[in-house]
């Protein structure tokens, strides 16, 4: 197993740790790391990997290997040189791009306030993220929207995480937003994170810890995509 730190500390940038395994194509997996792993929607993190004697892998993405959620596979970059198991080394994000994320991350929690309707399917960038909702009809006043959703951010709510059971999951399904994206489910506790007294969803990802740290934001086109589904995209202002 992988320790995730970022699920207590999505702000911590770098981690000493050791590598576990690596695999034939050359994924490296630690004992612990910051790197995040492509899933809900968000994009794996980049950064570096550096060795205790120097050597730097560059790593493009983090994935959970074959689906595996309690693993984390570092993907190197093209051409980058091995480490062996055993090897200690320091892992460090490519922050700039990981703050993005946890800004977007937690301004399309805030369009699921503002738009509360059940959600189908989304994607977090590092400039505009979307969510598309089962909703009859797109939104028709949409400055009055983005002011709801600047007036969500400027209140400043505090972000924060908890812990239940997978029991206690399956007994709270109204929680659940994502009707295709499932709680993530399986390691006998699920995470929950909560925005103020404004929300309250199962998300394994990664978030800013005040909505005041999001920035300004504007929606984007708004897309039909079937008969009930409409997509609505959000970026930075």
């Amino acid at each position: 197993m992988t320790n995730m730190l970022f699920r207590d500390d999505a702000y911590r940038r770098s981690t000493e740790a050791v590598v576990t395994e690596i695999t034939p194509d050359g994924g490296i997996v630690l004992d612990q790391t910051v790197f995040y792993a492509t899933s809900g929607g968000q994009p794996g993190d980049s950064g570096i990997i550096t060795a205790e004697d120097g050597t730097v892998v560059m790593i493009g993405s983090a994935i959970h290997p074959d689906g595996d959620k309690t693993r984390i596979l570092h993907v190197s970059a093209e051409g980058q040189p091995g480490l062996g198991v055993g090897t200690k080394v320091i892992a460090t994000l490519d922050w700039e791009r990981r703050y993005k994320l946890m800004r977007m991350h937690t301004a399309l929690h805030l369009l699921s306030v503002a738009l509360p309707f059940p959600v189908t399917g989304g994607s977090i960038g590092e400039d505009k993220g979307r969510l598309d909702f089962s909703m009859p009809e797109a939104p028709e006043d949409v400055g009055a929207l983005d002011a709801a959703l600047n007036a969500m951010v400027d209140a400043d709510h505090a972000v924060t995480t908890e812990w239940i059971s997978d029991e206690e999951m399956l007994a709270k399904a109204d929680l659940i937003k994502t009707m295709k994206v499932k709680p993530p489910m399986g390691q006998g506790r699920v995470r929950l994170v909560r925005i103020g007294d404004i929300d309250l969803q199962p998300c394994g990802g990664t978030h800013v810890v005040r909505t005041g740290e999001i920035g300004t934001l504007a929606i984007g086109k708004i897309e039909n995509k079937g008969k009930q589904n409409r997509r609505v995209n959000l970026l930075f202002a």
